[in-house]
């Protein structure tokens, strides 16, 4: 059966060693980084291999969300600009903001698609705020929850027009961190009515998206001593019940500094907590390993939701010079055009 764990490769090639281990242990999926991605046959070779491993499509990530986070640069493929453009836009023309959002996306979609990537790792719904860590900054769609919703629905909807499934992040919110949960444990002291009126109606109104991914953050409001991500409370409670979100939850990277322990314990708690996939990025090979044999295969019942979910409708047919031409005349930024 299949293990519900998310994983990448050491380098831009599968080695034999590793093709062994996911034929062995069968993780649901995997994600690409910027060492993956050299040039469009090398990742589509790549993508082939995998999925020869583990003998199915399975999934394929990757964070191609723009601006700084791209995996996919010029030369071969077109930089998109980051968030922070669209949220300008929106505050001079909201409806040019919304459409340049989802051409943007549907390019994007156009470059990951025919690579075998069948999910991005976009829309951020995370607000930006003022004097917290820069780690959001320029990713967010904008300072208030209405621009945040309409440009995030635009960028899912474009994304899934051509073929590739969003994923909203970081649920439950986390533009206040003061911190970087990539190198410790943030923690928000929000009052519930805060998050309640700002962080959280974003992923409230994007809650029938398929896939949202946690925040490793501490809330002081409802869970003072567990992340997101290992909270019960807050996965159950909020992320699935308040927030009304039913689809697949990703935990977001396991490996980050905000969690501690072994790999293989820290994505038990993860999926003990209510994930239904936990994903591991840039361990070692025994790290990997470690994870695989360290959780429980997903049921029948639950290999074939979480694999319908994850299962991207076909693209749509599109003139891409149209829409590269539509996008810079709304948003006139784009770099790496090929």
């Amino acid at each position: 059966m299949v293990r519900p764990i998310i994983l990448d490769c050491a380098a831009d090639r599968l080695e034999p060693e590793e093709a062994a281990l996911y034929g062995e242990l069968q993780p649901f999926g995997f994600i690409l980084f910027a060492r993956h991605c050299l040039e469009p046959s090398q990742v589509r070779d790549l993508v082939a291999a995998l999925h020869q491993a583990v003998g199915r499509a399975a999934p394929v990530l990757i964070d191609q969300e723009g601006g700084r986070v791209a995996r996919l640069c010029p030369p071969h493929w077109r930089r998109p600009p980051p968030a922070a453009a669209f949220a300008d836009l929106w505050e001079r023309d909201p409806d040019a903001a919304a459409r340049a959002a989802y051409l943007n996306s549907r390019l994007i979609a156009a470059d990951l698609e025919p690579l075998g990537v069948t999910v991005d790792c976009l829309p951020v719904l995370d607000l930006k705020f003022h004097g917290a860590h820069h780690i959001i900054g320029d990713r967010a769609y904008g300072e208030r929850p209405e621009p945040v919703i309409a440009l995030g629905r635009a960028a899912a909807e474009g994304l899934m027009a051509g073929g590739v499934l969003p994923v909203i992040k970081h649920i439950p919110g986390h533009g206040r961190a003061a911190a970087d949960s990539h190198l410790e444990l943030p923690h928000v002291a929000a009052p519930a009515e805060a998050l309640r009126r700002l962080d959280f109606p974003p992923f409230a109104a994007l809650a029938d998206l398929p896939i949202a991914m946690t925040a490793h953050i501490t809330y002081e409001a409802f869970d003072p001593s567990t992340p997101a991500t290992w909270s019960r409370r807050i996965v159950g409670d909020i992320i699935r019940g308040e927030l009304g979100f039913a689809g697949v939850l990703l935990s977001d990277d396991i490996s980050m500094k905000a969690l501690a322990g072994p790999m293989a314990e820290r994505a038990r708690r993860s999926l003990d907590a209510g994930c239904d996939i936990a994903l591991l990025c840039n361990a070692s090979f025994a790290e990997r390993r470690a994870v695989l044999e360290g959780v429980d295969d997903l049921s029948a019942m639950d290999f074939d939701r979480l694999d319908r979910l994850m299962t991207p409708s076909p693209a749509d047919m599109v003139d891409v010079t149209a829409v590269m031409d539509e996008l810079e005349r709304l948003l006139p930024m784009t770099e790496g055009r090929p």
